[in-house]
């Protein structure tokens, strides 16, 4: 199982370097959307689990946060 996805891993890594050479002006623009929907899924998902019950406790956590007063969503 871990070697066919490592396997796999490789191959999309091919499939992307081989677009990157071959879109030299095209690849930025789908490399920004990606990173982009990337951190828009991440905004979503911390503005769900803040409305659970010790949604803020837990992104403390989970980010280790100590200085909770450094962190708008946190003091509301």
């Amino acid at each position: 199982m871990i070697e066919n996805t490592r396997e796999s891993h490789l191959e999309q890594i091919d499939r992307w370097a081989s677009f990157v050479r071959e879109n030299p002006k095209q690849w930025k623009k789908s490399h920004s959307k990606f990173i982009n929907a990337i951190f828009d899924k991440h905004q979503q998902f911390k503005h769900r689990l803040l409305k659970t019950p010790r949604g803020k406790e837990k992104l403390a956590e989970l980010y280790g946060i100590t200085n909770k007063e450094g962190y708008e969503w946190m003091k509301e």
